[in-house]
């Protein structure tokens, strides 16, 4: 019956312009549509002036026609089917044009409208899903009418809103949020205590809570909270947001049912792709995945984790640290959501709690993905200024630190046994167990293991939270070699030397103190300096005369300290004359050829953010960057693909320049080399070396096997070629730990190579790629490592996996006559 009123309105409206109903009837019968190239180009040109000019004219008709018949003609327009689609985009243009300006709608021409807008199937025969244009210009009419018009249409409302937030429905994020709000306007005049069909999603698990509270109360309070949490379509609401949400919260008493929202999301289970609606088909009948929410519920779920942020409980802190690893693509089986991971990161930065500086931390050193970690450093900054520090004080002072001792370990008594979990070193983190007798055993005893597994469960947590943590800290310190930061020694005996955690690694690096208005002096790692100092920096042999440096170096291979990394054997790079002449570029590192699947894979551990190379828009110019210097400063490394190489990406690269740029303010600009600081200069170089000297094909040992190729010559050029900084610190470190070696009577060191004399042969073994050549004859020899004879039992200053692998070739060619693989026995006697 009411689809049969709905009909008889459209009638109506086509009969009060029954001219426009001739013209647009003309317009299905007209010629189709010529050929728009070639031979039927000009009769194409002919085609469109005519439509062009018969629309013009019924447009000028219509402007000139009384309200009503314009009205009316809205409504015809809105209906037509049947039509070119460039008559049909003329018929819209016609309705943007008038449709705003009308006033005097009735109830029946709104629902004929609303009609139209949800896409379903009418008398006449039009047919097609919910539309954004149509739904905006019925709200536009609706909202003219009073409380007994929209009464009249309150189906239709509700409908829409249905389809406009279903899972069939693709209408763009920022326009569904504002036409939903627009629909819950007007059905809030009819019932504003009637929670609209829609707004909680149905069958989502996460909206349980909510849709229990719904059918327990009814009243304008829920309605208005879940209206206010959907009004969210960012990942940070404005003051005002804030200010009205707890006591939207509370009207409604739905603390309760927000945290629950916030727990089941961190925690609950994910949809199902192949419920709900879910379009999985044309993908195969087995394929589908888990996701926690719809994305047409999106708005709902930010504002909703917003809520709880801001009427925190106990458990808020952990859950949205949980959702934000969870969301944001670090917990396997979920999609990955990053607008609601950026709600829950940031939403931590509101919560009051000490615990929620601890656990921005922590997504700190876990969150990789770009866009999200610019979410964090946000909400890093935002944290910070409320406490009035800056974002680097905020992470030194929210490290964890975890409940461990002040040397680092924590005990237990389980089932007889002592576990002991210690940071051993500034990389390892270790559970032992001492049974009753004494002994002590890294793996679990059966005892624990049956009587206390929940208690063991929870340790063996902690070391890999500790290990994480660890890890961190190791990497942010590392990072300050790039800065001009002091501290007051007092903030950092407290926040470096004397943490749990962060006091590993800072324990085993050489710091430098200063007096009032004093020199600079740097101690030794683990020692004290004088007195008390004023103020702590983390040395850089880039800032200290080279004999210091030696002296460091000495005192640390003297005393085998293993550090955590390269300090006192750091390598510097320099301005070189050609980069002063080139002045705002280098050329260092540039035309090499690198396996770019490795490349990639390095920038992302080491930091650097980067396209990705591959046959797509933007993806055969390739740029690395990373920030230096506390983000004051940025590093770019160009790249590009090499060849015509098919599939989805390339499996080869080159490089090229390297240019550097100065913050400048939210933007950056670009900065001749000469401009930056030497710490940030010689930190990214460094880097950069490193993606070179890994990645590069000429430090590849299965590139022999290859034969003559288009890269043979760059390949031969490049794997005995003069050192760069890198293998020239590997060569420094060797002439210190050459003498220490039980080979050191077969090992000297040439300007490039360290030389090995073997018993069939002698082997030069370049320090910069690790290939080796044979003598006399100078043939390459082919080394594929299964393991490093040599690593574990040399003492190494610092980890360097190349100079390992230097050294367990070494050891294997001193001994050559004890060698027992074919391949390499081959090469020798052919060499020889």
């Amino acid at each position: 019956m009411i689809d049969d009123a709905l009909d008889q309105a459209a009638d109506a409206a086509r009969s009060r312009v029954p001219w426009l109903v001739d013209f647009l009837e003309s317009r299905r019968r007209s010629p189709r549509r010529p050929g728009v190239t070639g031979p039927f180009q000009e009769e194409y040109r002919q085609w469109l002036a005519g439509r062009a000019s018969a629309w013009a004219e019924a447009g000028g008709r219509l402007a000139v026609s009384p309200e009503p018949e314009q009205r009316a003609a809205v409504l015809c327009l809105l209906l037509v089917h049947g039509l070119d689609p460039l008559d049909i985009g003329w018929a819209g243009r016609e309705v943007d044009a008038l449709a705003p300006e009308l006033r005097g709608w009735s109830a029946d021409e709104v629902a004929v409208m609303l009609r139209r807008a949800c896409g379903r199937q009418g008398a006449k025969g039009w047919q097609g899903g919910l539309s954004a244009d149509a739904l905006h210009h019925a709200l536009d009419a609706a909202e003219q009418l009073d409380v007994e018009g929209c009464r009249a249409v309150e189906p239709w409302l509700r409908r829409a809103h249905v389809e406009l937030l279903g899972p069939e429905s693709d209408v763009e994020a920022r326009v569904r949020g504002r036409l939903a709000a627009r629909l819950r306007g007007l059905l809030a005049r009819v019932d504003p205590g009637a929670v609209p069909e829609g707004l909680v999603p149905a069958h989502a698990p996460w909206a349980a809570a909510l849709r229990e509270q719904a059918g327990a109360v009814s009243g304008a309070a829920l309605v208005a909270l879940l209206t206010h949490a959907a009004s969210l379509t960012g990942p940070r609401p404005t003051q005002r947001w804030r200010r009205a949400c707890p006591g939207l919260v509370d009207a409604a008493s739905a603390r309760g049912p927000v945290a629950a929202v916030l727990a089941a999301l961190a925690e609950g289970e994910p949809v199902c792709s192949r419920e709900h609606g879910s379009h999985t088909e044309w993908m195969g009948d087995g394929y589908h995945y888990h996701y926690l929410v719809h994305q047409n519920d999106r708005d709902l779920a930010r504002g909703l984790v917003w809520a709880a942020a801001l009427t925190a409980d106990a458990d808020t802190v952990p859950r949205l640290a949980a959702l934000a690893l969870r969301a944001g693509g670090r917990r396997q089986g979920v999609a990955e959501d990053l607008k609601l991971a950026g709600a829950a990161v940031n939403a931590l930065a509101e919560v009051e709690d000490p615990a929620a500086l601890e656990a921005l931390w922590r997504l700190q050193t876990t969150i990789k993905d770009r866009a999200l970690r610019k979410q964090l450093d946000t909400a890093l900054v935002t944290a910070s200024g409320r406490l009035g520090i800056t974002p680097a004080q905020l992470v030194e002072r929210s490290v964890p630190d975890h409940g461990l001792a002040p040397d680092g370990s924590h005990e237990r008594l389980l089932a007889g046994h002592r576990v002991r979990l210690a940071i051993e070193d500034a990389a390892t983190v270790r559970l032992s167990f001492t049974a009753p007798d004494g002994r002590v055993s890294r793996t679990a005893p059966a005892a624990v293991r049956q009587e206390c597994p929940d208690e063991l469960a929870q340790l063996t947590r902690l070391a890999k939270e500790v290990r994480a943590t660890l890890t961190a800290a190791r990497a942010r310190i590392e990072a300050l070699l790039s800065t001009d930061r002091s501290w007051p020694y007092e903030e950092w005996c407290r926040h470096f030397r004397d943490h749990p955690v962060v006091g590993v690694p800072t324990r085993a690096l050489i710091w430098e103190f200063q007096d009032e208005d004093g020199p600079w002096r740097a101690v030794a790692p683990g020692r004290e300096p004088d007195g008390v100092p004023r103020r702590v920096r983390l040395w850089h042999p880039i800032r200290v005369p080279a004999a210091e440096v030696l002296a460091r170096r000495e005192e640390i291979l003297a005393r085998e300290l293993r550090q955590p990394f390269k300090q006192a054997f750091r390598e510097v790079y320099l301005l070189t004359p050609a980069e002063e002449e080139t002045g705002a570029w280098s050329n260092r590192f540039a035309a090499h050829i690198v396996h770019y699947q490795r490349l990639y894979a390095l920038f992302k551990e080491r930091g650097w953010q980067s396209n990705y190379l591959g046959p797509h828009s933007d993806g055969y110019d390739g740029l690395a960057r990373a920030e230096f210097g506390d983000g004051r400063w940025r590093a770019g490394l160009h790249h590009e693909p090499v060849g015509e190489e098919g599939g989805h990406s390339f499996d080869h690269a080159t490089t090229d320049q390297v240019r550097f740029e100065r913050r400048d303010g939210r933007s950056w600009r670009p900065v001749q080399l000469a401009e930056v600081p030497a710490e940030v200069f010689s930190e990214a170089m460094r880097d950069i070396d490193l993606f070179v000297a890994v990645t590069s094909v000429a430090a590849d040992p299965d590139w022999a096997d290859r034969g003559e190729d288009r890269w043979t010559d760059y390949r031969r050029a490049t794997a005995f070629a003069d050192l760069s900084a890198n293998a020239q610190m590997r060569r420094e470190a060797l002439e210190r730990i050459l003498p220490r070696l039980r080979i050191a009577d077969r090992c000297t060191l040439d300007a490039r190579h360290l030389v090995v004399r073997g018993e069939l042969a002698d082997y030069r073994i370049h320090l910069g790629s690790a290939n080796i050549l044979m003598e006399p004859g100078g043939r390459y020899l082919c080394i594929v490592p299964a393991r490093r004879a040599g690593e574990g039992r040399v003492f190494l200053p610092f980890e360097d996996e190349r100079l390992s692998l230097i050294l367990s070739k070494a050891a294997l060619l001193a001994a050559d006559t004890k060698i027992t693989d074919a391949s390499i026995l081959a090469q020798i006697r052919a060499g020889a």
